[in-house]
């Protein structure tokens, strides 16, 4: 039985790590979140992974998902098109402190994110055989795997969230930000502002079956929510708005929005926006 009732109002997939992320009207669920989410990665010459931490401009580059292949855009650019069933040479690389086996996408996606950000680069494609977990101090029993997303396959952020932030943000005559800003994967509705951070799990019958996605860790927040994803120019909201009662005492007193979650139920069911399903609390 569910505390709350919700519904999908957003799925958005970044394929592309901390590059521009699309959204679908739905999307399906696989062992390492939704499929295609951060399964790209832009690493530098030692194998290291790169985001707009250190190369804001990556923001500007678009994403979008074809029937067959993923198409970048960037100002300046021509378009990249890469096959959704080609890679190249197998490699290992670093997201955080795990390495990781992946393949190289090979000289012209290389040469496409070099020039775009202007130092040499490479694309790398996660390589789907490889089991990379996340940390068992907050999913406990549960195996969760994720493809190069920092540490939990699924972001969930309420829409009432955001509105509480711009709510703050209007009354120090501060513009809006939009949603993106934050990159979440699942936006609910039905929830009070940072009613995601009191949940347990989330469940959502779909037409192929039963889906439950636990919520187990407050997701801490870097700098990329203060890049202005229109012109790739960091600034200093809304991390400063959220600075003033964001602080959770779960993560150390870091500043925090949204919930990562690991899939308990679900892998091959499509979920969709519109879905209704229900929500527990934590207790």
């Amino acid at each position: 039985m569910s505390d709350f009732d919700i519904t999908i109002t957003g799925l958005h997939v970044h394929p592309v790590k901390s590059c521009a992320g699309v959204s679908l009207s739905e999307v399906l669920l696989i062992e390492t979140g939704f499929e295609f989410d951060r399964a790209w990665m832009v690493v530098d010459a030692g194998g290291g992974f790169l985001s707009q931490r250190e190369l804001p401009r990556m923001a500007l580059v678009a994403t979008e998902l074809r029937h067959s292949e993923l198409v970048l855009r960037a100002p300046g650019m021509l378009a990249l098109h890469l096959a959704l069933d080609t890679v190249e040479t197998p490699t290992r690389v670093r997201v955080w402190n795990d390495e990781v086996a992946a393949y190289d996408m090979g000289d012209l996606a290389a040469q496409w994110f070099s020039d775009f950000l202007r130092q040499p680069l490479r694309l790398v494609r996660f390589d789907p055989e490889h089991r990379r977990l996340s940390s068992r101090a907050w999913t406990g029993p549960l195996e969760a795997e994720n493809a190069f997303s920092d540490g939990f396959p699924i972001l969930v952020v309420s829409q009432a969230s955001l509105d509480e932030l711009n709510a703050r943000l209007a009354a120090k005559d501060r513009p809006p930000v939009a949603m993106q800003r934050f990159r979440p994967n699942l936006v609910l509705t039905g929830l009070d502002a940072h009613g995601e951070d009191h949940l347990d799990e989330i469940a959502f019958d779909t037409a192929e079956g039963a889906v439950r996605l636990k919520l187990v860790k407050p997701c801490p927040r870097c700098p990329i929510p203060n890049v202005d994803p229109a012109t790739g120019v960091p600034g200093t909201e809304p991390g400063d708005t959220l600075a003033g009662y964001r602080a959770d005492a779960r993560v150390g007193g870091a500043i925090t929005f949204g919930m990562n979650a690991v899939i308990v139920e679900g892998i091959e069911c499509v979920l969709r926006v519109g879905q209704a399903g229900g929500a527990s609390i934590r207790f």
